[in-house]
Order: C-alpha cells, then structure tokens, then sequence
C-alpha cells in the first residue's frame, strides 16, 4: 500500500539554517506533493544563505505561484531571467504568472519565447490560449 502523507520537514531550530542542498531537496519533494507553504518555510532560510541560488529561487516561485501570489512569484522569475534569459521555464513561468493576472500583452512574449525555445507543446498551447484571449478583448 501507497503512503501519500506529507513527509515531516526536517527540524531546524533557531539560530540554525538549513544548507542550501537539503533545502532544495525537501522543498522540491514539498512542491511536489502541493505544499507550497511548507516548502516556503524551508527555502527562506536557505535563501538568507545563499540569495542568488537560482534552484532555490526557481522552487521559491514555484511555491509562490501555487499560493497564488504572483508578484511575489513575478518577482523572483524576473530576477531568474536577469541572470539567464534562456531560462524557458522562468520564461514559461512569467508568462503564465502574468497571465493568471490577466496582462495578456506582457505575458505573450514571454510565452512565445519560452515556446520557441523549448519545443514544448504545452508551451505552445499557453500561447494559442493567450493569443486567443487577445484576439477576444478586441
């Protein structure tokens, strides 16, 4: 039989942080499972440590996304296309990130690129999708 608990967090206590490899792993595993708040909890230690980690930047928006607060999600993609403009999931994820607040025109290119970029089909429909919208509120 199939355990599909959430795994327990591993124990931080005060003063102490958690090393940016464990953290990434136990955020990553906490996405995963739709635990977006727990997997916040892990990173923002991580991240005081190490703040240009791009993976942990990458799940902090991931998780910021599911809670559905996309600036702060925004935010931190932003600043993971900065460094890497050829990130197509950073791209992929603005797109939709801006998308879900209904800025169609901003969130078009960058799903256009992310498409183009990574061959993707689903990328390629969150494209029609917006094209689609755009086309409609004309």
């Amino acid at each position: 039989m199939y355990d599909d608990t959430l795994p327990t967090p591993p124990v931080v206590f005060p003063g102490q942080k958690a090393a940016p490899e464990s953290a990434y792993r136990t955020a990553y595993d906490l996405l995963a499972r739709r635990a977006p708040q727990e997997a916040l909890d892990v990173l923002e230690p991580a991240l005081e440590l190490d703040p240009d980690n791009t993976g942990l930047l990458s799940l902090r928006a991931w998780a910021y996304f599911i809670r559905v607060q996309l600036k702060h999600a925004q935010a931190d993609l932003e600043r993971l296309i900065a460094a890497n403009p050829t990130d197509d999931w950073a791209q992929h994820a603005l797109g939709r990130c801006l998308e879900r607040q209904s800025r169609y025109a901003e969130a078009l290119p960058h799903l256009r690129l992310a498409a183009a970029m990574s061959g993707d089909w689903d990328y390629g429909l969150a494209v029609i999708r917006v094209e689609e919208r755009l086309n409609g509120a004309r």
